[in-house]
């Protein structure tokens, strides 16, 4: 038999049988028919269990009937005649002795005519109506008198006295019945791929046709084996011995036909990948293209991106914790948060406190807006346990909406997110109108710098916020502390500082307070530590309140919103295409950005207007020698002083400026000029591994 199966001139028989005439015949239906069947008919040795099982069975049978009666018919008018023909052919060739090889032959050759998968389900269901009648005997002649004359017939009492003995063939039978069953589905499931996504060009679909006359054959043999077993039994009586090259047959079938279900199953998961990756192509372009077009609402395009079923309540309401229809986001603005599922509590808790106090303050109907938090997971990702849980955290401490699983978002989605938006991990906010129109790809740099003040956060509206910003010290630190604010008004010297060198900031400190003693000034210091390694800003800390060196943020989310602010006004820049327009304002910011990469910094300020922005070393240097610019205080002042002798010593040490952008920053420029020189910067690809103590995945902002 294993040899056969490689024997080319008995697949060109099989093939020679093979001539459609054109007809499609949808088997499914049938197919599902003759499932319902063998999946019952199996040997029961306990009545209680089999009295159970059929009132069970029964119920079910009436529902599906309900379900699927009229395909039921229409299959059968067509087909009814010729599975009665096999049928009879099949139990007259058991009789007969004939050769498997031979009664395969006949029935392919009977079903010439018709598709590889019809021929086979077919098959199957002619063997279902000799099969499902043995059983169907066994299991209700007890109760009914009609069907104990009939099974005395078929000698079924007898045969069901010795079921023990012939318990080992029966399970010899339901494992090759098993394995019939699979390579059928699997082949009705190749005849139902769409010719619209996928063709013969397809190497999984091309390989896996070259082999269904095989599959066919090899697929019909066995449902031969079967019925010969049944028939004989029903004409022979329990004294039929099953012999050795019978039960070597059976099992030798179960095996092959399991090691094709096998190939074809492989073959079928690439078919299915293959049209879901078009299908996804197909969806993303029409998305694209319902961006571009104009909507009389919003709801077209907020179900295009949310799986939304009419019946279907997509959102979780954020107060209430109960699942919502997408309606309640009809015309309106909505702030559509994306993130992965590491979006930082540092990054809640803001969001929080700003989306609480624009519900608070807002007194127009114009100036609210909702926010929908969409989590975004990597589609080829499994789905675990530990990541319900951490997506139930997450979703159970947001105020706003939130999509009620991250399965509701669609591989298309998840791409056109990532390709048209440029999300790459870190949280974006895309903001729609009211008629679905995207009016900022990304406010969440808005959110950060002016909070509700943005709204609607269109990039228009962002624009006319940076028309009305200077480099003042309430640009750096608005929102985030009142204390320094009172020190504005106060018109106090205010130097705010950062770092992680302990040592420099002894220095510095010490150094700033003795020139603020000098020269007579009011000074506050402020300590706001840097953009990255947490653990060793506890240590600065540790040190700033043991030797109270200085004021400092004791909160850490305080300093992290810092830097977050500043960050996001480079990007807000870049999501504009301003990055280097030559804004002064903008190149002090760029600055101390790239300050915070090479050490300690300093920017000092008389109540709002900054005087000097500085790198540590300068600044440091330039407090150390106060003795050499003191003079000029009484004409000049202090903080012109201050500014010439910082500058002079800044132009001979001229540190080097320097930006990282993770992966994970969304739009990155493609070039950039340096704030001190306004030459083109040297773009490198770098490898980072910045371990810091007690949380080693910790990365800069930038």
């Amino acid at each position: 038999m294993l040899s056969m199966s490689d024997d080319s001139v008995m697949m060109k028989q099989v093939q020679a049988t093979h001539a459609p005439d054109g007809r499609e015949v949808d088997v499914a239906p049938l197919l599902h028919l003759v499932e319902d069947i063998l999946n019952r008919a199996t040997l029961q040795v306990s009545f209680v269990f089999i009295s159970v099982r059929k009132k069970a069975g029964q119920a079910h049978a009436e529902m599906e009937e309900k379900n699927h009666q009229i395909s039921y018919s229409i299959v059968l008018d067509a087909l009814s005649y010729v599975i009665d023909r096999i049928s009879c052919e099949i139990a007259y060739k058991a009789l007969g002795g004939a050769d498997a090889h031979g009664t395969t032959m006949t029935i392919l050759e009977t079903l010439t005519s018709f598709q590889w998968d019809a021929k086979l389900v077919m098959t199957l269901a002619a063997f279902a109506l000799h099969y499902g009648e043995f059983w169907l005997l066994a299991q209700i002649y007890s109760s009914n008198q009609l069907a104990k004359s009939m099974a005395i017939l078929k000698q079924l009492p007898t045969i069901l006295e010795h079921s023990g003995p012939l318990k080992p063939r029966f399970d010899a039978l339901n494992k090759l019945i098993k394995a019939i069953l699979e390579v059928t589905r699997s082949m009705v499931k190749f005849k139902e791929l769409p010719p619209s996504y996928i063709s013969q060009d397809v190497p999984a679909l091309s390989a896996a046709m070259a082999h269904v006359p095989a599959a066919v054959y090899w697929t019909v043999r066995a449902i031969v084996a079967c019925a010969n077993q049944i028939t004989l039994l029903t004409t022979m009586g329990h004294e039929y011995a099953l012999t050795t090259t019978e039960s070597w047959e059976l099992s030798t079938l179960e095996h092959k036909l399991t090691n094709i279900h096998e190939h074809m199953r492989k073959e079928l998961a690439t078919c299915h990948q293959h049209i879901d990756e078009k299908r996804s192509l197909e969806e993303y372009k029409m998305l694209v293209d319902m961006f571009e077009m104009i909507h009389i609402d919003n709801m077209k395009v907020l179900k295009s991106l949310i799986y939304s079923k009419d019946d279907m309540q997509p959102l979780v309401d954020g107060s209430t914790k109960r699942r919502v229809s997408i309606e309640v986001l009809r015309r309106k603005n909505v702030l559509l948060l994306i993130s992965d599922l590491n979006i930082s509590n540092d990054e809640l808790a803001i969001l929080e406190q700003i989306y609480n106090e624009s519900r608070l303050h807002a007194t127009r109907l114009d100036s609210q807006y909702e926010v929908v938090w969409v989590p975004l997971v990597d589609p080829s990702i499994q789905w675990t346990d530990a990541m319900q849980t951490k997506f139930d955290s997450l979703q159970s401490t947001m105020p706003w909406y939130t999509v009620h699983h991250p399965s509701l978002i669609r591989k298309a989605v998840v791409k056109f997110v990532r390709e048209q938006w440029h999300f790459r991990n870190k949280p974006i906010l895309v903001v729609l109108d009211p008629q679905g129109k995207v009016v900022s790809p990304n406010a969440i740099h808005m959110m950060w710098i002016w909070g509700s003040n943005a709204f609607p956060f269109t990039s228009r509206r962002e624009e006319d916020l940076w028309n009305t910003e200077s480099w003042k010290l309430e640009l750096l630190v608005d929102g985030i502390d009142p204390m320094i604010l009172n020190w504005i008004k106060e018109g106090k010297y205010i130097f705010l500082y950062g770092g992680d060198d302990v040592e420099w900031v002894r220095k510095f400190t010490n150094s700033a307070r003795a020139v603020a003693s000098a020269a007579r000034i009011p000074l506050e210091m402020v300590y706001v530590g840097k953009s990255s390694k947490r653990e060793a800003i506890r240590r600065v800390l540790a040190t700033i309140t043991v030797e109270k060196l200085s004021y400092f943020w004791q909160d850490l989310t305080m300093i992290w919103f810092f830097w977050t602010r500043l960050e996001s006004m480079l990007f807000s820049k870049i999501q504009l295409g301003k990055i280097d327009d030559h804004d002064p304002m903008m190149q002090e910011i760029k600055k101390l950005l790239s300050y915070d990469k090479e050490g300690g910094w300093a920017v000092l300020s008389n109540g709002s207007n900054i005087i000097s922005n500085g790198h540590g070393n300068t600044v440091l240097t330039t407090l150390i020698e106060y003795d050499l610019w003191k003079e000029h205080i009484p004409v000049k002042g202090f903080d012109l002083s201050f500014d010439e002798h910082h500058k002079k010593i800044h132009g001979v040490t001229y540190p080097c400026c320097r930006f990282e952008f993770p992966n994970t920053a969304g739009r990155i420029p493609e070039s950039m000029r340096c704030p001190e020189c306004h030459r083109t910067m040297e773009k490198y690809t770098t490898f980072l591994c910045c371990h810091d103590v007690g949380n080693p995945h910790e990365s800069s902002l930038f």
